[in-house]
């Protein structure tokens, strides 16, 4: 089972209340949630260990939220670099407040879209 594999498994199995399906789309996954929003998980092939969760809502309210770990040097000066939050908007950046591991960070990441969307 390949990893994107796993992980649509862990959406489908634990979030069964919020994701309504889990697939592999080219080199990402994409989790259907059950207000018509979409988180997209991609993992690097070539990069071990870079990762990048988006949450997109655009198209509900505006609003937009991605965890990842890409070394953008806008964000250096965050305690957590490389991995940062962007909590609503691109612009809004936050110190990531996710797991560093790409497993349990997808978990807390869902677990904090379940929270937005049953609150």
């Amino acid at each position: 089972m390949s990893l994107l594999e796993e992980f649509a498994r862990l959406a489908e199995v634990e979030f069964a209340d919020i994701v309504v399906q889990a697939g592999s789309i080219g080199t990402k996954l994409r989790i259907l949630l059950c207000d018509s929003s979409y988180i997209d998980v991609w993992v690097s092939e070539k990069l071990a260990g870079r990762f990048g969760f988006h949450w997109e809502r655009r198209h509900l309210d505006g609003s937009m939220f991605r965890y990842d770990n890409f070394p953008d040097t806008n964000w250096q000066g965050l305690s957590t670099f490389p991995y940062h939050f962007h909590d609503g908007t691109y612009e809004h950046v936050l110190e990531g407040p996710f797991s560093l591991g790409c497993r349990e960070a997808l978990r807390e990441f869902l677990e904090f879209a379940r929270q937005r969307l049953c609150s």
